[in-house]
């Protein structure tokens, strides 16, 4: 069944999109990655969307988003906040409880740029680069254990904070096999695999919009 569009004109609804390589769609144009394309879903459905606001910068761990983000000023609230890190603590074999609560006080500044609103922050699981050929020559059994692990400690604490925890690893695992799901470097997914992400956070999203209309 089609979408009803929404018509009513309201003030543009923002959007916030923290993490690391995978929310700037490294290797893939910048219209591409998956915040860009989120946005663009919601305008199809004539629905006014600022331009997405990305914090993220490829190599950054859990540490190095916090530090950026007590340099910078942005705005109070957002309509919407996704938060997807943590392989670069796993790719550089740093320690999982300081991951643990790290994690958790991204998550707490996010639930306070969506204006308290948990049920308008996105989590969005860790990919697995040991499938991909990147990996190649790796312990890629030992990878998918660690991403395992690291994905667990976000599910449970989006779970415990009332955000949304949205699965794209099991997916990605399955998608990173085909040339289609993957860039260019054989690492980063491609547009294609951006894509299906920004629907699954788009179909959660629309049915909150949906009450201010």
């Amino acid at each position: 069944m089609a979408m009803q569009k929404m018509d009513k004109t309201t003030q543009s609804k923002t959007y916030l999109a923290l993490g690391d390589s995978y929310t700037i769609g490294e290797q893939v144009a910048l219209h591409e990655s998956f915040p860009y394309q989120l946005v663009q879903l919601f305008r199809k459905e004539n629905i006014s969307f600022s331009a997405a606001e990305i914090i993220a910068k490829t190599g950054w761990t859990t540490g190095e988003l916090i530090s950026h983000l007590e340099e910078i000023d942005l705005q109070p609230v957002y309509d919407f906040v996704s938060l997807l890190i943590g392989v670069n603590n796993q790719y550089r074999g740093q320690d999982i409880k300081t991951f643990q609560k790290e994690f958790e006080t991204l998550l707490q500044k996010a639930i306070h740029f969506a204006a308290g609103n948990s049920d308008h922050v996105f989590v969005l699981s860790i990919p697995d680069w040991g499938v991909t050929p990147f990996a190649s020559g790796r312990n890629r059994a030992q990878i998918a254990k660690e991403i395992d692990t690291f994905n667990f400690i976000c599910e449970k604490q989006a779970t415990q904070s009332g955000v949304h925890f949205i699965n794209i690893t099991s997916a990605q695992r399955i998608n990173s096999s085909l040339v289609a799901g993957l860039a260019t470097d054989g690492l980063h997914p491609s547009a294609t695999e951006y894509e299906l992400w920004a629907k699954k956070i788009f179909q959660l999203a629309v049915p909150l919009l949906k009450k201010d209309f």
